[in-house]
């Protein structure tokens, strides 16, 4: 009660919760943003990370939030919908596949398309998520024919997470792939990220972040989107590895 009444004093600001439903791939800069947003506004953001498909069904179900942060299919469907606001939402970037190993395990070149399929067919195991880089993964190696010959020693997983876990864990020339900015957390850990798909076969996600039409802090919800403009926080996603 008296923090209650302490906010309505003229003058006083207190701290509000924002709701965010936001694709997974996002974490890696958006913890960070939400870190940085506390301590310049005081308000603190409850974020709900989930893969594409589950996100689509939070929202198909109904699921409250101030702001959406989703891929441009996703977004876009939600604005037909009436979801999200059509002129409340901006691009934050988008985030290519990387490859990783064991740091200080073994080194791969990988700076060419010809040299990218026989580290393929040289690795002892490649693990991925599926869904994710994965569905993209499984399209390439077939139209690079080696698919069949990569079957046997691929390892599938339903997150990065896992994926990156497995490598860290692993042994031999084993190779992952993850999205640079979930590999990036985990350089740290005893990760090395060997680099991008080459340029010629990269695949590109773009995120944007949106504020819902039925947001319940929707003048806040409006602010933090802005906010994910400014330089500070452009800052944090370049460095987390968002293009």
């Amino acid at each position: 009660m008296a923090l209650l009444l302490a906010c309505a004093l003229p003058g006083v600001a207190c701290a509000t919760d924002i709701k965010i439903l936001s694709a997974a791939a996002v974490a890696p800069a958006l913890g960070k943003i939400a870190e940085q947003y506390r301590k310049d506004t005081k308000n603190r953001l409850r974020i709900t990370y989930a893969a594409a498909p589950q996100l689509e069904r939070r929202l198909g179900g109904g699921e409250a939030a101030d702001v959406l942060i989703a891929t441009p299919g996703l977004m876009n469907d939600q604005i037909r919908r009436n979801k999200v606001e059509a002129e409340k939402h901006v691009f934050l970037g988008r985030v290519g596949i990387g490859v990783t190993i064991r740091a200080g395990a073994f080194d791969l070149d990988i700076g060419t398309l010809e040299r990218f399929k026989q580290t393929l067919l040289g690795a002892d195991s490649i693990v991925y998520a599926q869904p994710g880089p994965g569905t993209y993964l499984e399209k390439l190696v077939e139209l690079l024919g080696i698919g069949e010959q990569l079957k046997a020693k691929t390892t599938r997983y339903i997150s990065a997470s896992q994926v990156l876990e497995h490598v860290l864990g692993g042994k031999g020339v084993e190779i992952g792939f993850a999205t640079i900015p979930e590999i990036k957390l985990f350089e740290g850990k005893g990760l090395k990220l060997v680099g991008p798909l080459p340029e010629q076969i990269q695949s590109t996600t773009a995120y944007s972040a949106g504020v819902m039409t039925e947001a319940s802090e929707a003048d806040i919800a409006r602010e933090f989107v802005q906010y994910l403009e400014t330089p500070p926080a452009k800052a944090i996603f370049a460095a987390a590895g968002f293009e």
